[in-house]
């Protein structure tokens, strides 16, 4: 007869996937690229603390992904998770206008 539970090894807790899955297209070191990685940087931070993954894309470093993405102006960020998707174009200086896009109450 065969036991099961021979195994003692210990289960690795995982951490659960993010709530926010977001996407910041910049174009290199611009201005207004800056001022948008600040910012929803920032709002992650503030108002979705562990609960997001950004990932922030210079489109000058990969100009496919422009065109996948079908992008006409920069920076843009796009909210994957949850759904509807949703894109904002901008510096995102407005927190409350990106907040409400992003679905987050404050």
């Amino acid at each position: 007869m065969k036991k099961n539970g021979g195994n003692n090894d210990l289960k690795k807790k995982s951490k659960p996937p993010p709530e926010y899955d977001l996407r910041l297209y910049v174009t290199g070191a611009t201005p207004n690229s800056v001022k948008a990685i600040a910012n929803i940087t920032n709002i992650c931070e503030s108002f979705l603390k562990d609960r997001y993954d950004l990932q922030i894309i210079d489109v000058y470093k990969d100009a496919s992904v422009a065109w996948q993405e079908q992008i006409i102006a920069l920076p843009l960020l796009i909210k994957k998770l949850p759904l509807p998707e949703r894109k904002l174009i901008g510096d995102l200086s407005e927190t409350d206008k990106v907040l409400k896009a992003l679905g987050v109450e404050m």
